[in-house]
């Protein structure tokens, strides 16, 4: 990655941390990447994959799951309604189990 997009990195990164300021988050679990280290705030910055790996993995099963719910034939839909259905659907069967 070239030096100049760091900067833009940092931005993007300080207007989220600016969204998430209301919710009193404890602790950020990130890598050594450079904006990162600069823009957290030192005490509340933990650098490593001990936190990450589960949540990496609870993503990846995310995708895939979703991913089989909208695939009907070999392609993937792109319309947005039907995403939304599956996302739906896919909520409701996991984490409420009502089906």
């Amino acid at each position: 990655m070239t030096p100049a997009i760091l900067p833009a990195i940092s931005e993007t990164l300080k207007k989220l941390l600016e969204r998430l300021a209301p919710f009193n988050v404890t602790f950020y679990c990130t890598d050594d990447w450079q904006p990162y280290t600069s823009c957290l705030p030192e005490d509340k910055h933990i650098i490593g994959k001990y936190f990450t790996e589960r949540i990496e993995r609870q993503n990846l099963t995310l995708r895939t799951r979703l991913k089989r719910l909208a695939r009907r034939t070999i392609c993937f839909s792109r319309s947005i309604d039907i995403h939304d259905k599956v996302i739906v659907e896919f909520i409701l069967r996991n984490h409420y189990q009502r089906f």
